[in-house]
């Protein structure tokens, strides 16, 4: 019996638990502070569409950045990249407490989504390339349940611990701190995402070879995290205090994590990634596990940044219901494009 059960459990490479902890502590980080920001800016008189603009600015990072994450893990190597992006966020993070500026802030959250561009694919390539296949599903779903249960907890932490917008600012960046810290040991600068003998796959390629998985990430942003900034925001402007606005979007992380119009939302966006990644894992296996995830990555945060500048437009001109007519018609693209054939897998140098 104690054989089965040592046999059973997958042989993982030192320094993975590690950044998958790291990376739980910044996504637990950081659905505390963008609501709370959210809040502030509203407070101060920004408007929903400036509010939009301000949460889209770190996935236009991401999304920029995606194309340059191979060469940049090739030139410094995956763990330092990774590394580099925490330091990167939580300097942000500790810019929103030092000024209310509305452009600084913009400065800010660019620079926090460069930093999300290298710890997030350095994260979801180091799964993808280092997990077993007998065990791709299991570790990934309980590694996206972590984060689903970190967007959860976070935006509740205002109302329960009952604390104001600075003081939730300074836990994020302690939590920012935390994962820095848990991943300076180093085995993580040990740690590979590709195979040495293949050329990387183009990301043109990826997207080309799983075009409906490519999609269903963009969908998958839009709901899972283009929403919870706008959605506070619009709690506060109807009459939420920090903590109830706020715990809009705690709603959304907690339909992510296994629930009331947010967890519903929350749980379409969850789930498309959890799959979405889990499916990349067994596809690009024998290709380029970093091009996949990286793929993905482009698609989620390209709807992580649409989301709320459509949502805020929406919002200031139609309301709510408009709200919930444009996010029906992103989802019937959705099933639309799985009606789709797939293809062979491309050679690594298309």
């Amino acid at each position: 019996m104690a054989h089965l059960t040592r046999s059973a459990a997958p042989k993982l490479p030192p320094g993975l638990l590690r950044v998958m902890l790291g990376t739980t502590l910044v996504v637990l980080s950081y659905s505390l502070l963008n609501p709370v920001l959210a809040v502030r800016l509203q407070t101060g008189g920004a408007s929903s569409t400036a509010i939009g603009l301000f949460a889209m600015l770190p996935f236009i990072s991401v999304a920029g950045l995606v194309p340059l994450v191979p060469q940049l893990f090739a030139r410094v190597g995956v763990g330092h990249a990774y590394r580099a992006g925490l330091l990167l966020e939580l300097v942000s993070c500790l810019g929103y407490l030092v000024t209310d500026d509305y452009r600084i802030w913009c400065g800010l959250g660019l620079m926090a989504g460069v930093g999300a561009a290298a710890a997030w694919n350095a994260t979801e390539a180091l799964i993808a390339h280092n997990v077993p296949p007998s065990h791709r599903g299991r570790l990934t779903g309980l590694y996206q349940a972590l984060l689903g249960a970190g967007m959860a907890l976070g935006p509740m932490l205002p109302g329960l611990l009952r604390i104001g917008p600075m003081e939730a600012n300074a836990i994020a960046a302690g939590g920012l701190a935390l994962g820095l810290l848990i991943t300076l040991a180093p085995a993580v600068t040990q740690l590979k995402a590709m195979h040495d003998d293949h050329e990387p796959m183009s990301l043109l390629s990826a997207w080309r070879f799983r075009p409906a998985l490519a999609w269903a990430a963009v969908v998958g942003g839009v709901f899972e995290v283009g929403l919870g900034s706008i959605t506070t925001a619009y709690g506060s402007q109807i009459g939420m205090n920090l903590a109830a606005a706020t715990s809009i979007a705690g709603a959304l992380g907690m339909g992510s994590f296994l629930l009331v119009c947010a967890a519903a939302w929350g749980g379409i966006g969850g789930a498309l990634y959890t799959l979405s990644m889990i499916r990349v894992a067994h596809d690009f296996a024998d290709t380029s596990a970093l091009a996949g995830t990286s793929a993905m990555i482009a698609g989620y945060t390209a709807g992580g940044a649409l989301g709320p500048l459509v949502s805020g437009w929406v919002f200031d001109h139609f309301g709510a219901g408009g709200q919930g007519c444009w996010l029906a018609v992103l989802a019937l693209s959705l099933l639309l494009m799985q009606t789709k054939p797939t293809q062979a897998a491309p050679r690594a140098t298309d």
